[in-house]
């Protein structure tokens, strides 16, 4: 059911008077207290959001016009990644404990398959002219292609680095994998599943979470191991922007419409970020959440940002809590 959440919670923003993100409830699930979740995506046709709870093994389907969780799927041991392939009526998972890919049934919301992959399938993206999956083996330093058509592994590519966060550009029709040892970036060739180039990405170290503009043709990098945002040019192949996060920043994800990064940091931070222009980029905030928060999404139709947390106040919890974006009345000049 869906719950308001008092107003009074702030953000500490960095010149402005007021919240960038407003509470507006939060979605209690039915999963253990306190135990890790992972990432999360929206089909907006279905208007349903699913997110991964990895230590309990779980994928929540939430309907968000209802604004209350309608299903749960279990057996799906360390849940990470979860992506869409909507023209396949299909959901892939990609399932850290068994080393395995899941496989839903979108019509049924059911688990129908399991594709054996190497070690600590992590990242999935969708490459829908191809119908295939790519999932980040990061352990196995390996990308895994899934042909959708008969959940099948074709093709194994691998690194020498581990593999991080991965994500499919419609413009370049190219695949993105970051490969976070070596802090560059791999650009595949999804026609042949090959690579076909690497780019550093200078003053990054431990690239792993990925959002993409490709419009714009801007990747969006979260630097573990220096917590920094970096933006990368997909054109150009240089670092644009850098700025400084709080400690432990992971997901990324991006909204278009109001052209705002955002990055969950586990040390209890929601960095917000905004795009005045292709090269202009300016921290907004960095505001406060509950501790162990590493993941989030948005929904770029309504600006809502969601954010699976596994502990209130330091006490054990599994809700998902909801933020409505605010725009500030006079946002200053990029420096």
């Amino acid at each position: 059911m869906l719950l308001l959440f008092a107003l009074a919670t702030c953000a500490c923003a960095l010149s402005q008077a007021g919240p960038l993100l407003k509470p507006a409830g939060f979605i209690e699930l039915p999963g253990p207290k306190g135990k890790r979740f992972d990432y999360l995506t929206i089909d907006p046709s279905r208007h349903l959001l699913f997110a991964t709870h990895l230590g309990a093994g779980l994928l929540y389907v939430i309907d968000l016009k209802r604004g209350r969780m309608i299903k749960t799927i279990d057996g799906l041991s360390g849940i990470e990644g979860v992506e869409i392939a909507p023209d396949m009526n299909k959901v892939y998972t990609s399932d850290w404990y068994e080393n395995e890919i899941g496989v839903i049934d979108l019509d049924g919301l059911k688990l129908i398959n399991k594709i054996p992959t190497e070690a600590k399938p992590d990242g999935i993206a969708y490459a829908a002219p191809f119908h295939k999956i790519y999932v980040s083996d990061e352990r196995g330093k390996a990308e895994a292609v899934v042909d959708v058509t008969r959940d099948q592994v074709v093709k194994t590519l691998h690194f020498l680095s581990e593999t991080g966060n991965v994500r499919y550009d419609p413009v370049s029709r190219r695949i993105l994998l970051n490969l976070q040892d070596r802090n560059t970036i791999a650009e595949i060739d999804p026609a042949k599943d090959e690579q076909v180039a690497q780019y550093p990405v200078e003053g990054c170290k431990g690239n792993h979470g990925m959002a993409i503009d490709s419009e714009r043709r801007l990747a969006f990098l979260v630097c573990e191991d220096n917590n920094v945002l970096t933006v990368f040019s997909l054109e150009s192949h240089k670092t644009i922007a850098s700025l400084a996060l709080p400690e432990g920043g992971d997901v990324v994800a991006y909204d278009a419409g109001l052209r705002r990064i955002y990055v969950a940091c586990y040390s209890g931070f929601i960095s917000i970020i905004q795009q005045d222009d292709a090269k202009h980029f300016r921290k907004l905030a960095d505001m406060p959440t509950e501790k162990k928060v590493h993941s989030l999404t948005v929904d770029a139709v309504t600006h809502r940002v969601y954010v699976p947390e596994q502990e209130v106040d330091g006490k054990p919890a599994a809700r998902i809590a909801i933020y409505e974006a605010v725009m500030p009345s006079s946002p200053k000049s990029a420096n």
